[in-house]
């Protein structure tokens, strides 16, 4: 009968080939790290269909509130109702979080343009005023996409006011349908794309999860 290696354990020989194959990705590694020398406030775009758009941007904030900065959160089309993280950083950070939402809610639900275009370009002024005030590190521009698709604040001002802002600020913008400009003018972009999704089995949204 023929012994075999016990699950997990290597000979003497793969674990030199090993260390050997770990050593040189490592110097790669270390050798790329060291050739990125730029440190700029950086504009993030969260787009696609998939869910985690608005989470991601969170848990960036949460990672900014480790470091001590200022943020400012303007949501465009959420309504005012309660969600888990914004009750925790309002009660809890509120040193540190200058959070806004002003929106109306989904854009099925109001059925008046003109009561949307309003509330977007209010929510557009407070976007402005956060990344003018020179204390706050990051801003988070939750569901500023919708807002653009449905032409409720003019895209040319926007990606203008991003590109000029200050150059330490980071800036956050999230929402399906990101228009090409702003994509163009972004640093970072990220596709959320949906393979499954439990919506689709008739799971409704959940406290903890979806809000």
């Amino acid at each position: 009968m023929i012994a075999q290696d016990a699950p997990g354990q290597t000979t003497p020989g793969q674990d030199e080939r090993y260390r050997e194959k770990m050593r040189k990705r490592k110097a790669a590694q270390d050798l790329e790290v060291a050739s990125k020398t730029i440190e700029k406030g950086l504009l993030i775009v969260h787009t696609g269909r998939g869910k985690g758009k608005s989470t991601a941007a969170f848990g960036l904030l949460l990672r900014a509130l480790g470091h001590n900065w200022r943020v400012g959160v303007v949501q465009f089309i959420k309504g005012a109702w309660s969600t888990g993280e914004r009750d925790v950083l309002e009660a809890r950070f509120a040193d540190l979080v200058s959070w806004h939402t002003m929106g109306e809610g989904f854009t099925w639900e109001t059925q008046d343009r003109a009561r949307d275009v309003a509330a977007a370009e209010a929510a557009w002024a407070k976007a402005k005023a956060l990344l003018d005030d020179p204390g706050i590190k990051l801003v988070i521009l939750d569901e500023l996409n919708v807002a653009l698709r449905y032409d409720y604040v003019p895209i040319d001002d926007v990606v203008a006011t991003l590109m000029q802002r200050r150059p330490g600020l980071h800036v956050v913008v999230t929402g399906r349908n990101a228009p090409p400009a702003l994509i163009e003018a972004a640093d970072l972009v990220t596709e959320m794309t949906p393979v499954k999704h439990h919506f689709e089995a008739g799971v409704k949204a959940q406290a903890g999860i979806e809000f």
